[in-house]
């Protein structure tokens, strides 16, 4: 009998550094072994999108599109992965359709193989990663509806999506069995280690017929990250299932990045905090890159004392907004929202304007009831919608590539500005800079 073959992502160039260090790794730490990863064997490297555009412009000052570009152009056997929100890009509110094609237009031209789209509410979408989470609303059978919804769209897998690292071994099982059985499409597994779950319950996936998994390059393994590739590929093959992955190779990257980790450890961007597992998780359900950018953000607050108040108000605040699953942007709705309530000293004495954007109908269907006086007290006699959104949304993308003809130099720039539009004037303008110098000094240096 012909050996079940498994086919890894590695996640260490998006999510396994946004889970650990909030997406604070630069392209020049990575630069020296990109075409070493390209010999490993992975099914995929997830390189972009999620919170890397972001981070990109707000705080590497780097061109998130040259990135891409420069990763492509050393990696050129290996399909390259991004993460895409729907119709929020890689931002946190929806766009128009004409941009939301541009961008998808843009990142294949730029070099992006494979596009993993969800839904934070898991409104269906042209391809296919299931927000999975736990709640009276989240059934196996609403998950299989929403794959069966996303399969009729034409996409070529199922992603089942674990943010928070919350999905048992046994509701793992279960869930690939019934999708391979219901939907017959290939099953990708994604989830973290914050709860200790998370490689027994790829053992399960994989038993039960899951074609891929995302792990992470051992050194940015573990905690909030993904469960380490090396000892998946090592286990696995002991338990004779073929394996397409490369160990020297593996073990070479896994060097590489150790020095790279260690860094991140001494100037306190790699906070222990992220690397233990925490089993209250099981109840909060905070995924991984929230809970490395909450860490943060309560530590710059000298609040981080506050941490276990703000993850016991997480859950009451999700189950007011009808049970969303906690991905971006709902996680950092929920959690900004929380934090405010415990640091305030009430609850709702202020309302986020997402939250209340969500409330208005603005993200898509809440999964379950949301709290009525809530949005009583968001909204006032405002009633929510309950048209699609973005179909209130005019075309933006030429109006604005207009508006910033003297200031962008290509639909790029374009697409960063409509994402990001402060930080991306800021990026523009220090590059502005950047090459006037250089020019500057090009022309003392013919002068001399």
């Amino acid at each position: 009998m012909k050996a079940q073959k498994v086919q890894f992502t590695e996640t260490v160039l998006r999510d396994a550094n946004q889970s650990l260090i909030a997406t604070r790794l630069p392209y020049d730490k990575f630069d020296g072994i990109l075409e070493e990863m390209d010999k490993a064997g992975y099914y995929s490297i997830e390189c972009w999108g999620g919170a890397t555009f972001d981070s990109c412009l707000r705080f590497l000052n780097e061109d998130p599109w040259e990135r891409l570009r420069k990763i492509r152009k050393k990696v050129k056997n290996t399909k390259l992965q991004m993460l895409l929100r729907g119709q929020n890009l890689l931002g946190y509110r929806h766009y128009p359709d004409d941009v939301v094609k541009m961008f998808v237009k843009k990142s294949v031209e730029n070099g992006i193989d494979i596009i993993r789209i969800f839904d934070a509410l898991n409104d269906t979408i042209a391809s296919g990663a299931i927000s999975y989470t736990t709640s009276p609303v989240h059934t196996l059978d609403n998950f299989v509806g929403v794959a069966s919804e996303m399969k009729e769209m034409g996409v070529s897998t199922i992603c089942i999506k674990d943010m928070a690292g919350v999905m048992g071994p046994q509701e793992c099982y279960d869930l690939v069995k019934a999708l391979k059985e219901k939907v017959g499409l290939p099953v990708v597994l994604h989830t973290h280690c914050t709860t200790g779950l998370a490689f027994i319950t790829y053992l399960k996936g994989i038993e039960a017929g899951a074609d891929v998994i995302d792990t992470a390059s051992s050194a940015f393994s573990g905690g909030t990250s993904q469960p380490a590739t090396e000892t998946l590929v090592y286990a696995l093959r002991e338990l004779g299932y073929d394996c397409v992955a490369d160990a020297d190779v593996m073990k070479k990257v896994n060097d590489f990045f150790k020095p790279i980790r260690n860094d991140f450890i001494a100037d306190g961007t790699l906070m222990p905090l992220a690397m233990v597992t925490d089993t209250d998780a099981l109840n909060y359900k905070v995924p991984g890159g929230m809970l490395s950018n909450l860490f943060s953000q309560l530590k710059q607050q000298n609040a981080l004392d506050r941490l276990n108040q703000v993850l016991e108000e997480i859950p009451r605040v999700r189950e007011d907004l009808g049970y969303p699953p906690l991905v971006t942007p709902m996680s950092q709705m929920v959690g900004v929202q929380a934090t405010q309530n415990v640091l305030l000293g009430e609850r709702y004495k202020s309302i986020g304007k997402e939250v209340k954007a969500y409330l208005h109908g603005e993200y898509g269907r809440a999964p379950g009831k949301v709290n009525p006086e809530l949005v009583k007290k968001a909204l006032g006699e405002e009633k929510p919608i309950e048209c699609r959104f973005a179909d209130t949304l005019k075309p933006s993308f030429e109006k604005t590539k207009k508006e910033l003809s003297s200031t962008a130099k290509s639909d790029e720039d374009v697409l960063s500005y409509i994402a990001f539009p402060q930080v991306a004037e800021k990026f523009f303008e220090e590059r502005r800079k950047k090459e006037e110098n250089v020019v500057s000094y090009t022309i003392e240096a013919v002068t001399e």
